[in-house]
């Protein structure tokens, strides 16, 4: 029964997924799919939650494809909602070494040294937030609503961090940044500190607006799905 339901969830999780990102009106930065990733982790586990991103985010850039940013997205979705997972289970000495890892790669190399410190700001709060949202991710299962939703705020905004710091490492040290030329008499740096600063002001406010949602739909949802019996969560 168990893994009847870890399957299904995971196929309406993935499909749900696809959906949002193919909604998702094309001027903005990233997509509608970031605000399922929460709820994705939180209800189904950081293995069954990775295999419902990667699955929904892959389908739906191969339903609307975007060459620049494909790889970031099925990359960076997938890892995000894992770590939501792993929060929820109370698991920070898994998801705490990954998140410290990719930090270091992108202090160590010189783009990280020279760009300013602010833009990666959110991401160094969730460093130290994601022992916090882990401690916290008992409250979960129970129905006090204020403490579900400091938990639920908690593990969203180091979810969403964790995806941008995916991208960040991506884009940086793993020199993807080096597929996307300059304009003529641009030189390199410069145009990639401009991509870089534009991207975290939009990474900021995605941070507000993910925790926002999260808490308008998972709180009354999270309650609702605890009525029901015989389902406890993560599944996985």
């Amino acid at each position: 029964m168990r893994k009847s339901l870890w399957i299904a969830l995971t196929a309406v999780f993935a499909a749900l997924h696809a959906t949002l990102y193919f909604l998702s009106p094309p001027f903005l930065w990233r997509n509608w799919a970031i605000y399922l990733e929460p709820i994705e982790g939180i209800l189904l586990g950081p293995a069954a939650g990775f295999c419902a991103a990667l699955f929904g985010s892959t389908v739906g850039r191969t339903i609307r494809p975007d060459p620049a940013m494909f790889i970031f997205g099925v990359i960076a979705e997938p890892l995000g909602v894992m770590i939501c997972g792993l929060l929820a289970r109370g698991k920070w000495h898994l998801a705490l070494p990954v998140y410290a890892a990719a930090l270091a790669a992108y202090f160590a190399h010189p783009f990280g040294q020279w760009f300013p410190i602010w833009t990666v700001a959110d991401t160094l709060l969730a460093l130290v937030l994601i022992y916090p949202a882990a401690r916290t991710g008992k409250w979960m299962s129970g129905t006090d609503v204020k403490r579900l939703a400091i938990s639920l705020a908690l593990i969203s905004f180091v979810g969403i961090a964790t995806d941008a710091l995916v991208r960040i490492f991506m884009f940086i040290p793993g020199g993807l940044y080096m597929f996307f030329p300059p304009p003529p008499g641009v030189p390199v740096p410069d145009f990639i500190y401009g991509i870089f600063v534009t991207g975290a002001i939009d990474s900021f406010t995605e941070d507000v607006l993910v925790v926002t949602v999260s808490l308008i739909v998972g709180v009354p949802l999270l309650i609702a799905l605890q009525k029901i019996p015989g389902l406890k969560y993560p599944l996985s």
